[in-house]
């Protein structure tokens, strides 16, 4: 079954192997080294550099429509065949948001809302990025829904690091 897993950078070898994923997508600050496990080939694995903020500040990547574009240009041509890890650093803002956008994308008919509530469900510490799901909102043609989805399931739990979960895109 098609699933798309969300961790952090430190489950990242751990999640591929007990996963067989054979695709990465990985959302993180630009100078931020990652080392790709060696089941990933190269060009199965897509690095988007940007910070995890909302507002643009001085020394930092601010998420943009072009980082929107390259994941869903990336996610639409994913096999399915095996399963897709999406991390950032702590697994909580910007890979949340990653595979909140993914599923909206690849399942066009999915409930925003409901997609959102099934996340707080198996990740209390989730908490979307609101720059890139505004941006995906209007890319996807939502209407505000995705952004209304997120403000409604509210910020997630405090944590060091977010409760990995997985999403069937079936």
């Amino acid at each position: 079954m098609p699933r798309i897993h969300v961790c952090a950078l430190s489950k990242v070898e751990e999640t591929v192997l007990a996963t067989g994923a054979r695709t990465l997508v990985t959302l993180i600050n630009a100078d931020t080294e990652v080392d790709r496990p060696a089941e990933i080939a190269a060009e199965r694995h897509l690095f988007v550099g940007m910070s995890d903020i909302t507002e643009d500040m001085k020394g930092h990547v601010l998420p943009a429509q072009a980082h929107v574009l390259q994941l869903l240009r990336f996610m639409r041509n994913w096999d399915r065949a095996q399963p897709v890890v999406v991390h950032c650093y702590a697994g909580v803002s910007r890979s949340t948001a990653a595979a909140y956008i993914s599923y909206c994308a690849l399942r066009p008919a999915a409930c925003e809302y409901e997609t959102a509530r099934l996340i707080r469900e198996i990740s209390p510490t989730a908490t979307p990025n609101s720059r890139l799901v505004e941006i995906a909102d209007a890319m996807l043609g939502r209407q505000g829904r995705m952004i209304d989805a997120v403000r409604a399931i509210g910020r997630g739990q405090d944590c060091f690091e977010g409760q990995p979960f997985a999403l069937d895109v079936a």
